[in-house]
């Protein structure tokens, strides 16, 4: 089971679309890794830079509403997954774009707006690490001076997924 849990990327801002995680022009590329270099390069955000040194060190994105919106495209969780990703924080996501992160392998995780403000107010100090202990459904963020703990929510099913390691593998389990 993949490893979850690590350094925080916040992304402050609702209706993050599949385009601006990863632009439709790469979607000819036929292998999941030719993807990782171009992982959220045309995302508009005065607070993230693109081509900054987050690759390799982020594993959790906390962002806000409606997540994974536009076109419903596998592309846009795999460059997330390709990037070592393996959990997304919001309040709400595109219904699509949630079910392909499951089926990858990773966590989507929906979070009330006020518990996604307290965990945004945690990066004001500074870096955040946020810890994943899938058995007890629970999230530890950890700051600068402040540690909170939060509890969440899966599906068995999305549950299963996430500990086979995605659909494929979930699949092959079982039939």
């Amino acid at each position: 089971m993949k490893q979850f849990g690590g350094e925080v990327l916040f992304l402050d801002r609702s209706d993050i679309n599949t385009d601006e995680i990863i632009p439709a022009k790469y979607l000819t590329e036929v292998k999941k890794e030719a993807l990782a270099p171009y992982l959220l390069e045309d995302l508009n955000l005065d607070s993230f830079d693109p081509a900054g040194d987050w690759r390799g060190k982020v594993k959790v994105v906390v962002t806000r509403d409606n997540f994974g919106c536009g076109s419903s495209r596998e592309h846009a969780p795999w460059a997330l997954e390709v990037n070592d990703i393996t959990c997304i924080i919001a309040s709400s996501y595109a219904r699509i774009f949630r079910q392909n992160t499951f089926n990858c392998g990773m966590l989507a995780i929906e979070l009330p707006k006020e518990k996604i403000d307290e965990i945004f107010a945690l990066q004001k100090s500074g870096s955040v690490d946020c810890r994943i202990d899938l058995e007890q459904k629970s999230l530890v963020f950890t700051g600068t001076k402040e540690t909170k703990e939060i509890g969440f929510s899966v599906s068995g099913f999305d549950d299963a997924l996430v500990k086979a390691g995605g659909w494929v593998e979930f699949a092959d389990s079982k039939y």
